[in-house]
């Protein structure tokens, strides 16, 4: 322990090193934080519970400038251009219902031209059944280099687009990816954007299925959703899947604004590239290794273990942020002492040589305590906890939504869900979450949804509920507003969840999941609440 204990505290005192010398020099800095609670019960506490046996363990992984210029507005090293962006824009027949999509469409794309550096590889693609280079123009797959001649003549070319056709998704990120492929830039974005759902993929030359496929790694792509009739989770599983973020406007107007910012963001990147490395000791697994924060992201282990026991998972376009990783192993205790810290695994990141000069963190261990108290295995950090607390929450809203589409019939079902949505969104203290669910609430504390909704009005509720915030530090105060319906601390209220004893444990009667006293859902299988409503 004691050993464990120093590795911990030379390596934070060199990677404090390593934070001084880059803000004097100018270098980027990469951080990392493990955080855990170490203890795992030697006995499960039910047959076949393998989950009892899983370490969970959230990485805080931070990336700072020190006052380095963003990668993405200049070249490096005068090793050529930064960026290769591609713009794609949904040019299908319902663009023209209402015509102001289009309308904005244009303007976001023209505005997004304008923010390009000099130099900048870029290209501008028109998307319907198929899809078209606008800019620098059909039939040809080359990228145009920004300067004063090719920004104008990609506005022209922009401005006089029309709409006819329909939807498939797969084709035009194909392109997309065809036209990237030959360029050398450390950053390969997409920008795309649609106002309805892939409704046309029979028809692709390309599915979506398999044009993601052969995508993914190739580059980064943000996808925006505008009207009333885009689809939430298309847009999810397209930006989880190719590193990005989804977003949508509520009005067309607000799109330009929103691609002014977003290219903005672009152009901060500072790191295009870090790789999370895990090195495993004899006996441990890896299960999973996801980001949750600022929203959730499978990662896929990518190559042949080094060694036969490391893996790497990559992430992407960086720039100055804060993310968090939920890391899941599993081991066998047989042999094994209690009591004391025993290393899973070693954490580890490395950033791929893109012209700067990178400080990285020295590598950091996850461990675990074997032991044979339950309430010091029943404890949670605080950020795995707080995921699964935002898995419950978008779940929720997904029953909420299932339901409401029933109408009538599903009502009762959708303000039940509804509800519980509203009181986890209290619990996290997510003010953003409490601001998209009560659009959908008919009155504030009624938990009921309102009359009068629209699709879309659920669909912006579904991105808001996969967008993610990190914990809040025991020393600052609750996000959550006054009067949100967030829970007093055990023993302080008229109803106690069934199960709880002296002992600061709370069992679920239905699964027998042992968790902490002031639990408000089951932390197992079934998920119940243990917590009458306040």
């Amino acid at each position: 322990m004691s050993g464990a204990a120093s590795t911990r505290a030379a390596g934070e005192t060199e990677a404090t090193g390593e934070t001084e010398h880059a803000e004097e020099t100018g270098d980027v800095v990469v951080t990392l934080d493990v955080g855990q609670e170490k203890e795992l019960p030697v006995v499960p506490a039910g047959a076949g519970r393998t989950r009892d046996r899983e370490m969970h363990a959230i990485l805080e992984i931070g990336v700072r400038t020190g006052g380095t210029p963003a990668l993405a507005a200049g070249p490096a090293r005068g090793s050529g251009p930064a960026l290769a962006e591609v713009l794609i824009v949904d040019t299908s027949r319902s663009m023209l219902h209402p015509a102001a999509k289009l309308h904005a469409a244009k303007d976001a794309t023209v505005a997004a031209l304008r923010l390009l550096p000099e130099g900048t590889a870029f290209a501008v693609l028109s998307g319907r059944f198929d899809a078209t280079v606008v800019h620098p123009g059909p039939g040809r797959e080359v990228m145009a280099v920004a300067g004063p001649a090719e920004r104008a003549a990609a506005e022209r070319a922009v401005r006089i687009l029309d709409a006819d056709g329909g939807t498939a998704l797969g084709h035009w990120l194909d392109l997309a990816r065809r036209l990237l492929d030959r360029q050398s830039a450390s950053i390969k974005h997409v920008l795309l954007l649609t106002d309805g759902r892939n409704e046309h993929d029979h028809r692709a030359a390309m599915t979506l299925d398999t044009a993601l496929e052969a995508c993914d790694g190739r580059f980064v792509c943000d996808a925006w959703g505008i009207g009333d009739d885009w689809d939430a989770d298309l847009l999810l599983r397209i930006t989880r899947r190719l590193h990005g973020r989804a977003g949508a406007v509520r009005r067309e107007s607000e799109l330009p604004a929103a691609y002014e910012e977003l290219v903005a963001g672009l152009l901060g990147t500072a790191v295009p590239e870090l790789r999370i490395r895990l090195t495993r000791t004899p006996g441990t697994v890896i299960r999973q290794v996801k980001q949750v924060v600022p929203g959730e992201q499978e990662l896929l282990a990518t190559g042949p273990e080094p060694g036969g026991r490391g893996a790497e998972y990559v992430t992407r376009a960086w720039g100055e942020e804060i993310r968090h990783f939920q890391v899941v192993l599993s081991a066998d205790p047989t042999g094994r002492e209690t009591g004391e810290d025993l290393q899973l695994a070693a954490v580890e990141v490395a950033v791929p040589d893109f012209g700067r000069t990178v400080a990285l963190p020295p590598p950091k261990p996850v461990l675990v305590r074997w032991t044979d108290d339950p309430l010091d295995a029943s404890r949670q950090h605080p950020g795995v906890r707080r995921h699964e607390l935002y898995q419950r929450a978008s779940a929720a809203v997904a029953r909420a939504y299932r339901a409401w589409l029933r109408r009538t019939e599903g009502r009762p079902e959708a303000d039940r869900a509804l509800g519980q949505a509203l009181e986890l969104a209290a619990e996290l203290g997510d003010a953003q979450l409490l601001d998209a669910l009560r659009r959908i609430e008919a009155a504030p504390g009624t938990g009921r949804v309102r009359d009068g909704l629209k699709d879309v009005d659920w669909q912006h509720l579904i991105l808001s509920s996969a967008m993610t915030t990190p914990p809040v530090p025991p020393d600052e105060p609750s996000a959550a507003p006054p009067g949100t319906g967030t829970h007093a601390p055990p023993g302080t209220g008229t109803h106690a969840p069934p199960g709880t004893g002296t002992d600061g444990l709370v069992e679920c009667p239905d699964c027998s999941w042992l968790g902490p006293a002031d639990s408000v859902y089951c932390g197992g299988e079934c998920g119940r609440r243990l917590k009458e409503a306040p």
